[in-house]
């Protein structure tokens, strides 16, 4: 169980992982554009450290965030890792030398940046890994057995403990969940962005984790009215009122919301505990109608 309780509260992502609700992302933790190293490496290990003493108990990250920055600094600032701090992993993608984003998707790939996240992290398990299928935007159609059979694999050789799947549809989801257990779903949703709302409440039945990356809005920052209006009648920010907004939403989600700053970490904790009114959910919940 983790050692101090956060805003939230807890959740059992797996049998033998219980995780307070309130994570971190460490996307942030690389250069602009999530490549290169950060412009202030010692604020990066400090903003790992503070979460841990802070009480956060899971961190996401992936290798090819940097690429390969995050996991180090990780490493740097956490290694040897406290007990009960889960990490959670992607894979699916990798960096190009101008920034992208292209897809690492085969067997061969998966293979090998399970091993990378292994080295750099300084692991010789995965507490999770998360199979990325679609783009930013959203799932694409189509089969993901191959992949996530090359995963499942490994998970049965002991490089892996659990699966998750990242950007993925319904349909995506249960064929995952017909080769290995599932004990987490990553994908885009906040208080703009609402179309998994049924799939939210499908996972929640079934005991299953959703993470929705971009919390706060992603590299565009949500804005609104409404938000606004919340967030001023509560004496707070509008990311403090979307963070407790989420977990609100439903039990089974985790929240990852990234910074490379300390301040804006211990803003994050503390506004996630901020109680909204019935007044200020049906407001915040007008944004997405």
């Amino acid at each position: 169980m983790p050692t101090k309780t956060l805003p939230g509260g807890t959740f059992e992502l797996a049998a033998d992982i219980t995780v307070n609700r309130l994570g971190y992302g460490a996307m942030q933790l690389a250069g602009p554009g999530v490549f290169g190293p950060p412009a202030d490496r010692a604020e990066a290990i400090r903003v790992l450290r503070e979460a841990v003493e802070l009480g956060i108990d899971h961190i996401d990250t992936s290798d090819y965030y940097g690429p390969y920055v995050t996991n180090e600094i990780i490493r740097e600032a956490l290694h040897p890792y406290p007990e009960g701090l889960t990490i959670v992993t992607k894979v699916g993608a990798a960096r190009d030398a101008q920034g992208g984003w292209p897809e690492a998707r085969s067997p061969r790939q998966l293979h090998e940046a399970v091993h990378d996240n292994l080295e750099r992290l300084g692991l010789e398990a995965l507490d999770v890994v998360n199979l990325r299928m679609g783009g930013v935007e959203g799932p694409t159609a189509g089969s993901i057995a191959e992949q996530f059979e090359a995963l499942a694999a490994m998970r049965e050789a002991g490089l892996i403990r659990h699966l998750g799947v990242s950007t993925v549809s319904a349909a995506q989801i249960a064929e995952a969940r017909s080769i290995a257990p599932v004990v987490c779903v990553q994908n885009l949703y906040n208080l703009a962005n609402r179309g998994d709302d049924e799939l939210i409440d499908a996972l929640a039945a079934d005991g299953i984790a959703y993470v929705p990356y971009f919390p706060l809005g992603g590299f565009s920052p949500l804005q609104s009215e409404q938000l606004s209006a919340v967030a001023t009648r509560n004496e707070a920010t509008p990311m403090a009122v979307a963070l407790a907004w989420l977990l609100r939403r439903s039990a089974n989600i985790l929240l990852i919301p990234g910074t490379s700053s300390v301040a804006h970490l211990r803003e994050n904790v503390a506004g996630a505990g901020l109680e909204l009114t019935a007044e200020d959910l049906a407001e915040l919940d007008s944004i997405a109608g």
